[in-house]
């Protein structure tokens, strides 16, 4: 009988198989993280002064995946952006259902968290033109790139960044780490540091889903580029997963619903004790058998001794009456 492979999203410490929330509450968890950084990622840098924000906008970004991923994670894995949903999946710890409804999720959430701040921009008495403050932190190359930086160069940049974050965040988040806050931790510092270098060539984001949400609301120009940062962290992420795989050997998930179904291994008995001999096995009964029968020897061979050696309780008040205490 076959079953559905396992949907491995429980890379960060969370709940156990039988406690295993749904696919719907995974995909709010999901849809939430994403609005979470979007509204973060792009509202920080949309509605600050850089010579006095106390807050750098790339690390403000950092700090709302950590703090998403720590809320949220453990629900659904804390991806929050399609590309390492992808790296996920070639690693073989999703199903490609189930990353497919993420990368939904992870876009409407994203979208939703556009359309707040570009509603919040249109109420702005002093911005005459909402698009084109959304220009502002809208992910571009060429003249729309702050060092002008060209296709080629983007492209090589978020194909690295992507396959660095996803790598960081398989890498951390992998079963046995101690910890449950060392994969949030680890790769909202590796988001903050790479979005500080992709703000200085033109607002790259190493998200898809973030790009798609400021492309939307942005000029023209932003649907035209935005090809540019699905393609390449795409890339990235599929390169660091398919990495993953081979240098670790992650068993793919039908794999391990293959090895699921496989029946105990031998050497355990039905109660699931490991190095155990079964319970109908004939040495194994007789070398139990023969254990008790020593144990129970010596038991009441000690107990013997100890009834023999053991002094009479000692009368300390009559001892000093009879005149044996002085």
């Amino acid at each position: 009988m076959s079953s559905s492979a396992p949907d491995r999203h429980d890379d960060l410490p969370g709940p156990s198989a039988a406690a295993r929330p749904g696919l719907l509450p995974r995909l709010g968890a999901e849809a939430f993280g994403s609005l979470f950084i979007t509204v973060a990622g792009l509202g920080v840098p949309l509605f600050s002064i850089p010579q006095s924000s106390p807050l750098p906008a790339a690390l403000a970004a950092g700090l709302a995946v950590t703090a998403a991923m720590l809320a949220v994670g453990h629900v659904s894995g804390g991806h929050f952006n399609p590309a390492i949903t992808l790296g996920h999946l070639l690693a073989g710890r999703i199903r490609a259902g189930a990353a497919a409804a993420y990368a939904v999720a992870q876009l409407a959430g994203a979208l939703v968290g556009g359309l707040v701040l570009f509603a919040v921009l249109r109420t702005l008495p002093g911005i005459a033109d909402s698009r084109t403050a959304f220009d502002t932190v809208t992910a571009g190359f060429g003249e729309h790139s702050i060092i002008q930086a060209p296709v080629a160069a983007v492209l090589l940049l978020e194909v690295l960044g992507a396959a660095i974050i996803v790598g960081v965040f398989l890498g951390a988040a992998a079963r046995g780490r101690a910890g449950t806050a060392v994969a949030p931790v680890a790769v909202g510092l590796t988001f903050a540091a790479l979005l500080q270098l992709g703000q200085a060539v033109g607002n790259l984001p190493f998200n898809p889903a973030r790009a798609a949400a400021s492309a939307v609301f942005s000029s023209g120009w932003a649907m035209e580029q935005f090809w540019v940062f699905l393609v390449a962290p795409l890339a990235g992420a599929a390169i660091a997963g398919l990495l993953v795989r081979i240098f670790t050997g992650s068993p793919a998930p039908a794999a391990s619903a293959a090895a699921a179904e496989q029946p105990a291994a031998a050497g355990m008995d039905d109660a699931g004790s490991a190095g155990v001999p079964a319970a109908g096995s004939e040495p194994g009964a007789r070398a139990r058998q023969g254990s008790a029968e020593r144990t129970t020897g010596e038991g009441a061979a000690g107990r013997g001794d100890g009834a023999a050696a053991r002094p009479e309780p000692v009368n300390e008040a009559q001892e000093f009456f009879d005149g044996k205490r002085s």
